[in-house]
């Protein structure tokens, strides 16, 4: 997996190349922990990311071990295999996978028709 980080003052992106999973996950959560302190909004850019299982959503859910406050996260770029995933967890447990706060312009889950 290719990771690319671009700091913006406040502002990161992290733009994975490849697949999320279990291997992916650890150097995925150390670009989270390089950025340095003064970042407050990540953005991560899964414009290249064309699948993601469970890692994903530990990814994006759990918050990391690093010292100083968690900075605000959102996605963008969500293929279709992602999106789906996240649509489900949200709807099997809308309090855990919030996605109002990760992808804004997603509605809550009372106001999305249910996954076929």
């Amino acid at each position: 997996m290719n990771i690319t980080t671009t700091i913006d003052g406040t502002s990161a992106r992290i733009s994975p190349c490849g697949e999320i999973d279990f291997d992916s996950l650890p150097p995925l959560r150390a670009a989270v922990d390089a950025l340095p302190a003064q970042v407050t909004d990540l953005q991560w850019d899964l414009t290249h990311t064309p699948f993601m299982d469970v890692a994903g959503l530990h990814l994006l859910f759990t918050p990391t071990t690093g010292s100083g406050p968690e900075p605000r996260a959102t996605v963008t770029g969500l293929r279709t295999q992602p999106l789906s995933l996240l649509l489900m967890a949200a709807d099997v447990n809308p309090a855990l996978f919030d996605l109002s706060r990760l992808l804004p312009d997603i509605p809550p889950a009372g106001l999305r028709p249910a996954l076929p």
